[in-house]
């Protein structure tokens, strides 16, 4: 690979890794974008499933991935905690690093690439407080550092057509909301019993984020108070986690999101998930309203039998528009959806920086997509993080109402009983 290329580092070998994240980073490296390609996780046992895996194999022949540790020699068993920080440290700058690990890990493996002046792809949410959010920000910016926040469902036609057509006027004003993104049971007996527990992570802060980023990506409202009841329930490990959560985010122009998520849609169930989001507007007289049937999107399948993987079914109803593969000719597969093309811009937004010369041109080039507004940043998102905090105080606390403040000095604080409004 010649050397003005992006060479990439994912910390993190997870699912999201795998089904996502890896065939975008290969198919990119095959259309030139990128250069080498490492692959850092806890231990060799989590790198063998992927570079085994045989739908990468078949999609991408002859491409693959340095593995640290070698999961080809010694203890594959082995954990290996610190080993991202010495692969990053030997990248050369203006890099780029992909952050693909347990929500409560992002601000540790982002300020170790930031560091050792590294861009940033990390997957949502960026990190679990505004603070962090901040920090990271101004440390990127004042050394001329992209980092862009993984939102896929930014990328989705459905959210790009509605934010234009909402920006227009065409729905008039957001008032009520209804979404809910439910995974599958198997969730519950892979790592997110490790990490996704009590005190670290809830189905709210992992999932909710979706719907929550995509109302203020298509209305340009914030949200400015929250509340969250969980549910607790046992992974298989024994482990406790707020695997049911009810959320409430209020908008600051009084409107109203309510957000349900889970690890219980069933494993026989068709489809990778259960999800949807349905607003409701008023304008000029009337109700508007605005549907996303993200749960069924017009295809059924029958299979001569199920896949391999958690969750397969032999009748399914998949989901054409996030990321499949696809044969177009030549050598391969070539991967479609909106799941490639929210990493595809990130890494086209990183070369655009490195393209743009000096550290004064790449802070002009940071701020420019800042201000475009489609790609997620710390500067033009960091609501995402606040509504984190909030969500996390809310949850840790019955479910008590937590009023988000902008301005100045942005934080979180609980409601207080004078600022209950009374009819």
């Amino acid at each position: 690979m010649s050397e003005n290329k992006l060479e990439v580092t994912i910390v993190g070998g997870g699912m999201i890794t795998a089904v996502q994240i890896l065939p975008s980073i290969y198919q990119l490296q095959r259309l030139g974008a990128l250069g080498n390609i490492n692959i850092v996780a806890l231990n060799g046992n989590v790198l063998r499933p992927l570079a085994e895996n045989k739908m990468l194999k078949d999609a991408f022949p002859g491409q693959s991935f340095t593995p640290y540790p070698d999961y080809k020699s010694g203890d594959t068993s082995k954990n290996y905690p610190e080993l991202f920080k010495e692969v990053i440290a030997k990248m050369k700058p203006n890099n780029l690093v992909v952050v693909a690990m347990p929500d409560q890990l992002h601000y540790m493996v982002v300020k170790e690439a930031l560091k050792h002046n590294q861009h940033v792809l990390s997957v949502k949410p960026l990190v679990l407080t505004f603070k962090e959010s901040k920090e990271i920000e101004e440390e990127a910016l004042s050394k001329g550092l992209f980092v862009g926040v993984e939102y896929h469902k930014r990328f989705d036609d459905r959210s790009l057509i509605t934010r234009r057509k909402f920006r227009k006027g065409e729905f008039g004003e957001f008032m009520l909301g209804q979404a809910h993104l439910c995974e599958k049971w198997y969730y519950r007996h892979s790592n997110f019993q490790n990490w996704c527990t009590l005190k670290n992570s809830d189905a709210f802060s992992y999932i909710a984020c979706h719907y929550i980023d995509m109302v203020a990506f298509v209305t340009g409202l914030l949200p400015v108070e929250v509340s969250v009841f969980g549910i607790p329930d046992k992974y298989p490990n024994g482990n406790d986690g707020f695997l049911w959560t009810d959320g409430r985010v209020v908008w600051n122009n009084g409107a109203v999101l309510n957000v349900q998520n889970s690890l219980s849609y069933p494993d026989n169930a068709p489809g990778g998930n259960s999800q949807g989001i349905v607003l409701y507007t008023k304008c000029n007289g009337d109700g508007g309203v605005i549907a996303h049937s993200d749960q069924f999107r017009g295809v059924k399948h029958s299979l001569v039998e199920k896949g391999t993987d958690p969750g397969d079914t032999i009748y399914t109803e998949p989901n054409p528009d996030y990321f499949q593969f696809v044969y177009r000719g030549g050598t391969g597969l070539t991967p479609v959806g909106y799941g490639y093309r929210s990493i595809e811009a990130i890494v086209n937004s990183t070369n655009r920086v490195n393209a743009a010369g000096g550290l004064a041109q790449r802070q002009k080039a940071i701020k420019e997509i800042d201000t475009e507004g489609i790609i997620a940043t710390p500067a033009n998102s960091f609501y995402n993080e606040l509504v984190m905090e909030a969500g996390r105080l809310s949850i840790m606390n019955g479910g008590r109402d937590v009023v988000i403040e902008y301005g100045k000095n942005p934080g979180v604080r609980f409601k207080e009983a004078a600022e209950y409004k009374k009819y």
